[in-house]
């Protein structure tokens, strides 16, 4: 079902608008989603990997399923109660509940994913019944998708468990001598460069197709995604706008930087400049309130290799190469 949903949606014009470029990662993505292929997103910080999945559920069909835990088609029931023909109540649900979000973390354990006991139904029940299982979010992304923001942070414990659901799209829970079939597509984002995370097993790993996003391909395709997703104030003229996006996109470049800044910090400059020049009661923004913020909206967004961590720091580089930057524009006739 999955695959014909996205095979129609797909058709015609592309539907994934939400991310300006990145047109080879966006291709990857929607052949990967008409075959029902599992992905990963790879990529750094703030280049839209989550966007990009949040596009996808809105674009998902709304559908009817049984109202019992586990998202159950009503022509193709799942768990014990909808298989043994209980009279359980239909309900529809929209695209956006059909996309089930984990957030990855190293405490975060195979009952968070696929369920535990409940201990009141165990009371009633009995505690290997399968009444008694409260279902995980795995099943609440039943024929949807589960996207697994920063899968490189989970434990390899957790990677061990889904195995068996990500091969074979079935899961089987521990005490119950039962096979739950599951429909749905695994869609995860994973820094590399990230070095409190847990590796990746080979074994894990080869479960998935991978797709790589960097930063906006241009400064016209970075300047859009500021003004489209940036909050607007007051005026910020648009030579000092390209002047700031600009300054970041170099210091990308810069070869003393190991981590380097992200959208964010595009945004964070035009909103920031924007907050102090209507504190001052400008109706527009000038190189006095870029000034101003550099520092705080670039400093923690970058990181110094190791040799130059002795001559310099995070804030003292961001000075140095924004006054040089600032000459720069001043000597090309731009206004300060």
């Amino acid at each position: 079902m999955l695959k014909e949903d996205f095979r129609r949606i797909f058709a015609g014009k592309d539907p994934l608008t939400d991310i300006f470029g990145q047109d080879n990662t966006k291709r990857d993505i929607k052949s990967a989603l008409v075959m029902s292929r599992h992905m990963i997103i790879v990529g750094p910080p703030g280049v839209g990997k989550t966007t990009l999945a949040k596009n996808i559920a809105k674009l998902l069909p709304k559908i009817r399923v049984n109202d019992c835990g586990y998202n159950c088609l009503p022509e193709m029931p799942i768990c014990p109660s909808c298989r043994a023909g209980a009279n359980v109540k239909t309900k529809e649900i929209p695209g956006t509940q059909r996309f089930i979000r984990v957030q990855g973390s190293p405490d975060l354990s195979a009952e968070d994913l696929f369920g535990d006991i409940d201990p009141i139904k165990a009371m009633k029940f009995g505690p290997l019944s399968v009444e008694a299982f409260s279902p995980g979010k795995i099943f609440k992304a039943n024929n949807g998708i589960l996207f697994f923001d920063e899968v490189n942070r989970c434990p390899e414990k957790l990677q061990n468990a889904l195995l068996q659901v990500l091969e074979e799209s079935k899961i089987t829970i521990g005490s119950y001598d039962i096979d739950f079939p599951v429909n749905f597509i695994f869609i995860g984002t994973m820094n590399p460069e990230d070095k409190s995370t847990e590796p990746l097993s080979d074994v894990f790993i080869d479960r998935f197709d991978l797709t790589y996003m960097g930063y906006p391909e241009d400064l016209a395709t970075e300047k859009r995604i500021v003004l489209e997703k940036g909050k607007k104030i007051i005026e910020f003229p648009d030579n000092l706008l390209e002047f700031a996006i600009t300054f970041i996109r170099e210091l990308r470049k810069n070869k003393e930087l190991e981590k380097l800044p992200s959208v964010r910090a595009s945004l964070g400059i035009y909103e920031r400049a924007q907050a102090n020049a209507f504190l001052k009661g400008k109706r527009a923004v000038s190189m006095e309130e870029i000034d101003e913020v550099v520092v705080s909206v670039l400093a923690h967004r970058i990181a110094l290799k190791p040799a130059a961590r002795f001559i310099t720091s995070p804030e003292e580089l961001i000075r140095k190469e924004f006054e040089k930057a600032k000459e720069d524009f001043s000597e090309k006739g731009g206004c300060l």
